[in-house]
């Protein structure tokens, strides 16, 4: 998948009325998570992802492994994308699903095995919500 099919996907699924709005969401989600995971993680997530798009995950980011929690996440995304947060919410969930179709399963996994799921303070599952309900 290029840029413009990823984009596309996005954008039609999160439903924005221009590329510029769905770029931003794409680029508040990846940098924000690229932020979150180790580097080598995001390294491997992105090395599947268009080249545009990969640098979100990668060259964007100044600081990686850093902890924060879920509600962090989306007031981080939130910010960035300049959403409402409840909408940043969605769009990272819709990012991540057009992710997965793109990346091997296994540096997904390896993506989820880093974001707890369980814990009430983390509550990670909460971004793969809509990978979930595919499977």
């Amino acid at each position: 998948m290029n840029f413009d099919e990823f984009t596309g996907h996005v954008q039609h699924r999160i439903e924005t009325p221009g590329t510029g709005e769905t770029v931003r969401a794409i680029r508040a989600t990846l940098m924000t998570l690229g932020q979150r995971i180790p580097e080598g993680n995001a390294e491997d997530l992105a090395a599947s992802l268009p080249i545009e798009i990969k640098w979100y995950l990668t060259g964007a980011v100044h600081e990686h492994g850093q902890r924060f929690d879920w509600q962090e996440f989306v007031d981080r995304v939130s910010d960035i994308e300049r959403a409402d947060p409840a909408d940043a919410a969605y769009h990272a969930r819709v990012v991540m699903d057009v992710v997965r179709s793109q990346v091997p399963e296994s540096d997904f996994h390896q993506l989820r095995d880093l974001l707890p799921e369980s814990e009430d303070t983390e509550d990670w599952g909460s971004l793969f919500e809509l990978v979930d309900a595919e499977n």
